[in-house]
């Protein structure tokens, strides 16, 4: 799939200057001529059949095109070939969080208000093909559900440490959070921000998307209401990094934390994914955390080690006698 294009000049004349994208990752890409007079108009989102020269050009990879005809239909394509797609069925992970909102929550207007929200069919659509992020983390399909799904359980998890805490908010503030990036990105394959997501964020649009479901409600006390509003609006916990407020609860700070830990995490889990420093555990350089990551040995490859040992008969350094 095109996903960036461009009409350059070089010294020979017009060339394309491309990025084409599938399920593996992007790749630049130069028509040069005679070939690139050969297409009046390459856009965005088109699919096409591609044969080229790959080279390398300032240590990236690049493709040298020689061939490129489009593909005639569409109606076949499928998302999952040409963006990144979560290890775990998305449908899966939806059923997962209607499970634990099932058994976790106790009171009655939580419990509504969770599944309004969930059995609306243009949420499930948008939730079951979101990413969590444009490029950050979480950025594939399925990626918004297993965010929601893993700050959930992280949330969870810290309620029972801290019994004083309102684990039920703590749930229905873990699985809403992020709702406005379900609308923050275009539905499109190639993840543009949408007008609203550019103008509002994915904070405000997440509570201007629950407003209708909160009033159909009716039951639901307007202190909760009060509280998990402020959780949703604190949830990146400072205002440098777009919160309109710094969290003022013991679970709006949980919350904040258990969102940043797992995407932070996740960014450091898919750090090596484009490549390491030769002949070391340490990753490329990444931007978002601002600093390289290193691979460390993992403690569990000692424990294999010494079962692997325990079958080994040991031999006798000794000479055997005639």
């Amino acid at each position: 799939m095109i996903v960036q294009s461009r009409l350059a000049q070089s010294k020979n004349g017009p060339y394309w200057d491309l990025k084409l994208q599938d399920k593996t990752g992007v790749l630049d890409a130069k028509i040069w001529p005679p070939l690139s007079s050969e297409f009046s108009e390459l856009l965005p989102e088109q699919f096409v059949f591609v044969q080229g020269e790959i080279r390398s050009f300032r240590d990236r990879l690049q493709m040298v095109v020689q061939r490129l005809q489009f593909l005639e239909s569409e109606e076949e394509i499928c998302w999952a070939d040409f963006l990144p797609v979560s290890s775990r069925d998305p449908e899966e992970m939806l059923l997962e969080l209607e499970n634990l909102c099932r058994q976790e929550l106790k009171y009655s207007p939580w419990k509504k208000l969770c599944k309004k929200v969930l059995q609306d069919l243009e949420v499930r659509e948008r939730l079951l093909k979101s990413p969590a992020a444009k490029s950050l983390h979480h950025a594939y399909i399925g990626g918004l559900l297993e965010h929601t799904l893993s700050v959930s359980k992280i949330c969870l998890s810290i309620s029972e440490l801290y019994p004083d805490m309102d684990r039920e908010i703590l749930l229905v503030g873990a699985l809403l959070h992020d709702l406005g990036k379900a609308w923050e990105l275009e539905g499109s394959i190639s993840r543009k921000y949408s007008d609203q997501g550019q103008l509002l964020g994915h904070i405000t649009l997440t509570l201007e998307i629950l407003e209708p479901f909160i009033q159909k409600v009716k039951d639901l006390d307007r202190e909760l209401v009060l509280h998990l509003k402020h959780m949703l609006l604190s949830h990146h916990g400072e205002y440098e990094y777009g919160s309109p407020k710094r969290p003022k609860t013991a679970e709006a700070m949980i919350l904040h934390f258990a969102d940043n830990m797992d995407a932070k995490l996740s960014t450091m889990e898919k750090a090596f994914d484009s490549g390491q420093q030769e002949g070391s555990n340490w990753s490329q350089f990444q931007p978002s955390l601002e600093r390289y990551v290193y691979r460390p040995v993992n403690t569990a490859s000692f424990h294999k080690k010494k079962q692997e040992n325990k079958g080994v008969a040991k031999q006798c350094s000794l000479p055997l006698k005639e």
